[in-house]
């Protein structure tokens, strides 16, 4: 028979040997827990498909926040930028269409940690691929895992607008001299780069009382520049205002009562000699047609017609006549849009 101090030992026993294996169930599905959430929630995966669905969500400012989406100064300098390129399109309400329908193809783990991930989306139209490079990072408490894009997605739009500085994108109105000084500020024509997220689909365009651009609808990929050009053409409205000033102008040359009015692209020589004071009339004015020239908006040497009535007696026989006689008007203009946007500063040629 066994000892009463036997049984006593062995009754303590069990209890321990209980809690031992309950306690390695218990740390065994910690384990299994964290191998999965690294898996699946804290993956390599997980977090390049969140990255995609927060662009298709226009969270903006949280992808910012991702690590290895923001560029410092060097890697810009690495991608050929300036510093000061510009950020103004990194926001909510710029983007057209983000990537939908996500779905990650492939996910490697490379040799020195880093995982190279594929993904598939749809943008637009058409569906396309993209690969990231996400590195690891100090695990959230130890245990989860955590990871930065390796290079930036961010890619680069170089937007050129011809015969102005403004563009439109979404909601967004930008100026293309927003960084410039100087010399720079007077050029007909402006370019500037502007930081995006990608991938996702741009809407640029323009359109304002004078000035109109088609919209320039634009494809983004991860890393890689864009180029988009925004050709700004005059208005009808533009053109209205030209036509009217250029009208009231001829009709003040019309006050002048003279054969050669002062400044006017009018008038006429007579050998004879005035009778009466002379009398001028328009009977069409140029049609005013402007066209992008190099350094403004132009008007060809365009005709319209003027009319004189005056008095005059021949110095050869002494007759008297009311002349009545249309007279060419020609001229042309370069017109540019004043800093204000609204007001015009015309020049006759």
């Amino acid at each position: 028979m066994q000892s009463g101090e036997s049984r006593v030992k062995r009754s303590l026993a069990l209890p321990i040997v209980g809690w031992s294996a309950l306690t390695l169930v218990l740390v065994g599905a910690f384990i299994a827990t964290i191998g999965a959430l690294n898996m699946t929630v804290y993956g390599s995966s997980m977090f390049v498909q969140r990255y995609l669905e927060a662009i298709s969500r226009d969270q903006i400012s949280q992808i910012l926040e991702i690590p290895g989406v923001a560029l410092s100064d060097a890697e810009l300098e690495e991608r050929g930028l300036p510093a000061d390129t510009s950020v103004a399109m990194l926001r909510a309400g710029v983007i057209s269409t983000g990537p939908k329908d996500v779905r990650i193809v492939s996910d490697v783990a490379e040799e020195n940690g880093d995982h190279t991930v594929t993904a598939s989306y749809r943008l637009g139209s058409s569906i396309t691929e993209s690969t990231f490079t996400v590195s690891p990072l100090e695990r959230l408490w130890g245990v989860l895992d955590s990871w930065s894009f390796t290079e930036s997605p961010l890619s680069v739009i170089n937007v050129t607008v011809q015969h102005g500085a403004l563009f439109s994108v979404g909601s967004l109105d930008l100026d293309t001299r927003a960084t410039k000084s100087g010399d720079e500020l007077k050029a007909f024509s402006q370019s500037a780069p502007y930081l995006v997220v990608a991938p996702a689909e741009y809407e640029l365009g323009y359109e304002s009382t004078l000035l109109k651009a088609a919209p320039v609808d634009l494809s983004v990929a991860v890393g890689e520049p864009s180029e988009a050009i925004i050709d700004l053409q005059p208005t009808t409205e533009f053109v209205s205002q030209v036509q009217s000033e250029i009208d009231e102008y001829l009709a003040q040359c019309t006050t002048q009562q003279v054969l050669q009015p002062a400044g006017c692209p009018f008038g006429i020589a007579i050998d004879d000699r005035i009778r009466s004071e002379p009398v001028w009339t328009i009977v069409t004015n140029p049609v005013v047609t402007l066209t992008p020239g190099e350094d403004a908006f132009v008007m060809p040497a365009t005709e319209g017609t003027a009319h004189i009535s005056v008095e005059v007696q021949s110095l050869f026989d002494g007759d008297i006549e009311q002349l009545e006689e249309d007279r060419p008007i020609v001229m042309g203009l370069t017109v540019r849009i004043k800093p204000d946007g609204v007001s015009l500063a015309i020049e006759i040629t």
